[in-house]
Order: C-alpha cells, then structure tokens, then sequence
C-alpha cells in the first residue's frame, strides 16, 4: 500500500489525477474490479463513496448509482468485507467519501478501524461539520492513522482555509463551485480568482480540486492551480456500459490526453 503522502510530496508527479465511484455500482460485486482496473490505466489516487439514501450534494448521476448500489444491496458493514480484499490487488491510495450518516450508525471508531484495517487511507465526509470532528472526533482518526479530508468552497473564509490546512494531513478537497456534483467546470473570471488566492496562500497541504472535471480540457484547467482534480460524474457515467470494464482504460486516457 502506498502511504498517501508519497504521491502528494513527489515533486516529479503533476497533475494527480483521481477517480469517484460509487461502491456497489453497477453491479455489487464490481469495487474490487473497477478499483484494480482504475490503477492498471495510471490514475493516481481512488475515492470510492459508500452510498446513501439522502445525497443531497450530488447530481443526477451519482445519486441514481448510490439509489442502484443500496437496491444491490450495499452497505458499508459489506463494503469493508470486500475491502478486504483490496490490497491484494490496489497499491495507490484510496479514500472512502460519503455522508456521516451511515458512518455515526455504523460507528466512528468501529469506522476509523475498518478503514485502517482493510488499507484506506482517509475518509471524505462533506457533512462532518470541522468544529465537531475537532472536538469529537479527531482522536479517533488520528489512533487509527485515517486522513479526514475537509472540503472548501468559494465562500470559504481565509480563516477557516487557515484552520482546515492545520487539521489536514493529506490532501484538501477544492470545490470548485457551490453546484451539486455534475456540473462542467468552468473557469471563468470569478472561479480563476478563487484558485489563484488559494495557490497564493501557500497552505501545507495540497489541493486537489472536484465537481465539474469531466474532460482533458476541464482537468488541464484545475489542475493549473492545483496539485490534482477530481473526475466523478463523467466516470460513473461510463459505468452505465454493459461492458464497462472495457472502457476504463481509454477513458482515463481521454482526461489525461
């Protein structure tokens, strides 16, 4: 298992590139096979989202695959069974990402244990608020040696930019907007001013930016201003193919190209 601080801290890597899917997705045994096949076609780092009935901050298409992995019968009790498995066939870094709902159910610190023992690196929880992970949580993750990663927005406040970049140790998530997941990213006057004060600020840890990159174009452009980006929506979509398995290689080359 790679430590995910060697991809983030190698001078000679640029433009990270990470891929979204939904666990469960499209059928429920596939994680395992889409994860192998994402690092066989050189992405750098996996975040694999556990789904949710209530997925208010993505778009149309990953909350169509969170509604069919949870009919497929998903959870993250069976998730972790599968991640068992994961490091005998995935060496990249791998991050969990979903709501905090399912975790606080299953358990923070039975949480934070599975993922160090099954080899996930870190968990992105948009919904743990920064003040409760702090006060509440943070031993937890760190006993464990789990990466909580925060994610910031336009209208994050240098201030509390400040205060993320202090609790990170991975990587800071970048939203590259306030819309839903989905949404193609462009980067206009307002949004390059966005990310050039973040690249200006200097911070510890790394951005990597989300929501919008879809194509080589729109993962050129973030990745301008950050260390990596994020494709979700656009993958998940090729997951729709029935020989899906097929196309994963090429498309990984179509965002890089």
């Amino acid at each position: 298992m790679m430590k995910v601080n060697t991809i983030f801290n190698d001078t000679t890597k640029e433009r990270l590139l990470s891929v979204y899917f939904t666990a469960g997705y499209p059928t429920l045994d596939s994680t395992i096979t889409i994860a192998k096949g994402l690092e066989e076609a050189g992405v750098d780092f996996l975040e694999i989202g556990f789904p949710y009935s209530d997925p208010v901050a993505d778009g149309p298409v990953i909350q169509h695959s969170s509604e069919e992995a949870l009919k497929n019968g998903m959870t993250l009790a069976l998730l972790f069974e599968q991640l068992k498995a994961l490091r005998e066939h995935v060496t990249i870094p791998v991050f969990l990402m979903g709501y905090f709902n399912p975790v606080l159910q299953f358990g923070v610190e039975r949480f934070c244990a599975a993922c160090a023992e099954v080899g996930v690196n870190g968990a992105i929880i948009p919904d743990l608020p920064m003040y409760e992970y702090e006060e509440l949580y943070q031993p937890v993750f760190e006993k464990h040696g789990i990466s909580n990663i925060f994610l910031i927005t336009p209208q994050t406040s240098e201030e509390r930019i400040k205060k993320i970049d202090k609790l990170s140790t991975s990587f800071i998530y970048v939203l590259s907007s306030n819309a839903t997941t989905g949404k193609n990213l462009t980067v206009q006057d307002t949004s390059k001013a966005y990310f050039q004060r973040l690249k200006a600020m200097e911070l510890e840890n790394p951005l990597v930016i989300g929501f919008g990159i879809a194509n080589a174009d729109t993962f050129q452009k973030a990745t301008d201003y950050a260390k990596g980006a994020i494709v979700g929506t656009a993958f998940v979509r090729t997951l729709d193919k029935p020989d899906y398995m097929q196309h994963i290689d090429n498309f990984v080359k179509s965002i890089r190209s």
